[in-house]
This record gives C-alpha cells, structure tokens and sequence, in this order.
C-alpha cells in the first residue's frame, strides 16, 4: 500500500477518535492537530514526517505518534504542580521554528545557539509537558530558579556513550530513550571532558530529541560521514532538532555547514 498524508490524517484520525476530543488539518504545513474539546488543549502533528518513518517502519510508526499523543493528551489534563517536583524539572532542546507558545500561553524557554533553543519541562513517567510562564505564576517561582534546577538536574544524568569508528574517526552517541539525551549538550562540564579525550576537531550534533553525537574528527572525510548521519538521525527523529552539527571550540558551540570535503563555520 502507498501511503500519503491524506491517508496517514485519515488513520491517525480512526485510531485517535474519542467522542471528547476534535481534528483540524492544517493544508498549507500538512500538519494534524488533534485537542481536547473542554479544554483546547491539544498537540499538533507533521505528517509528512511520519509518512517517511511509516515507509521505513511501517506499523511501528503509527504505532509511535498514537502512544505519543495519547500520553501527551493525558499529561495535558492533569494539574501541574513544581513545588514538592524540583527533581522532575529538566531542559529540553528544540529547534528555533518550535512554537516559543502553546495554547496562548507564553512556553518558559532561553535562547541556546542560531539553531536552537532551551525549553523546560515537569517530567511526567511517561512523558513530559513544557513549563509555561502561567504555570510559574501559579507557583510564584521566577524564570532563574527553574533554569537553575533544570540545569542541574541534566548534570546528573548519565553520559555513556557508545563508540564507532569510521575512516579514521570515532563518533560517540548518547542514546538512553529517557526524553532528556539531547538535553545532555547543556552539561558543559561533561563536554568539556570529552574534548580533553579527544585526538582532534570536536564536533557535537543533537539530530532529535532522543541522541546525541559527539564526534571526533581527524579528516576531512569524518565531516562528510558526521553530515550523512545527522541527517539520517534528524530525518527519523519522533521531535527532529537540526541536521547541522556544531563545533565545539573553548566552551562555545559554532554551527557547522558541511559541503562535500569542504566545512564552513558559520
């Protein structure tokens, strides 16, 4: 069976039908929103991406968005509370183009690198939701406290990582599935250590949400292999972050535009 964006909206529509809950399609960005009818909240999906994780996954894929929304529609009706949760408060990173609202309501966020950007969030087991700024009133906490926490919180958790090495390069991917792994990329202590181990130029890329590579580049050949990967990890990722990777040069991260043999710092 071929499939498009009309039959992937049709399906997830079948699948995700509850008499509580209404469907809009957006035709200009392809994109499927499905909301809580007492409440207007809801979440909004592309469907061209899933379309291109159906080809590859088939089942699996629909399988995905259904428990994605699902959970995240869950979490969305539960009431939120910061005070007694400060260990369930972490950064999630995506890219600039993501809504800095949600529901008309201001997201909690920081400005990270030209690609992107920091958010925060109240893990909830399963899943997670951003923190807003209405939700920070309701606490009476401040903008400061909740990075504090969060930034410490993401320095606790583990940074193992898996090597591979190609053409004389070694790539490092962090991939422990917790919602948190390209969120590692803010724990500059970390990164720092692994620029003392590395042989030569290192170079970082958070593709999506759920990786995060750490390369160790010795050729000109290791920047066309680290491109090729994150574009592949960025075009498969469930929360897709950027396909450009990043220097990472004297604590500071540099966007990289990689063309064949040739690299340009931006």
């Amino acid at each position: 069976m071929k499939m498009d964006s009309n039959k992937m909206r049709k399906e997830l529509e079948r699948r995700l039908e509850h008499p509580n809950r209404s469907f809009s399609y957006d035709k200009k960005n392809d994109q499927l929103r499905i909301e809580n009818k007492e409440t207007g909240k809801g979440i909004t999906i592309s469907l061209p991406g899933i379309v291109g994780k159906w080809e590859e996954q088939k089942e699996k894929a629909i399988d995905a968005v259904v428990y994605y929304v699902e959970e995240g529609l869950q979490a969305m009706s539960e009431e939120l509370q910061l005070q007694g949760h400060e260990k369930r408060i972490f950064p999630v990173i995506r890219s600039t183009s993501f809504p800095t609202a949600q529901d008309g309501v201001e997201l909690l966020h920081d400005e990270h690198t030209a690609e992107t950007r920091i958010y925060y969030a109240l893990d909830l087991d399963k899943t997670y939701r951003l923190i807003d700024e209405k939700l920070v009133e309701k606490e009476g906490w401040n903008r400061d406290r909740i990075k504090e926490i969060a930034l410490f919180n993401v320095r606790s958790l583990s940074t193992e990582m898996k090597a591979d090495q190609v053409a004389g390069n070694t790539f490092y991917f962090l991939n422990k599935n917790d919602g948190y792994d390209a969120s590692r990329i803010l724990n500059v202590s970390f990164l720092k250590e692994m620029e003392q181990k590395l042989n030569g130029s290192m170079a970082v890329a958070v593709p999506h949400q759920d990786v995060l590579i750490i390369a160790d580049i010795q050729n000109d050949t290791g920047y066309d292999i680290l491109a090729q990967m994150t574009m592949s990890f960025f075009a498969s990722g469930r929360v897709p972050i950027t396909a450009l990777s990043f220097l990472f040069e004297e604590g500071e991260l540099e966007p990289i535009f990689i063309l064949g043999k040739n690299k340009k710092k931006d």
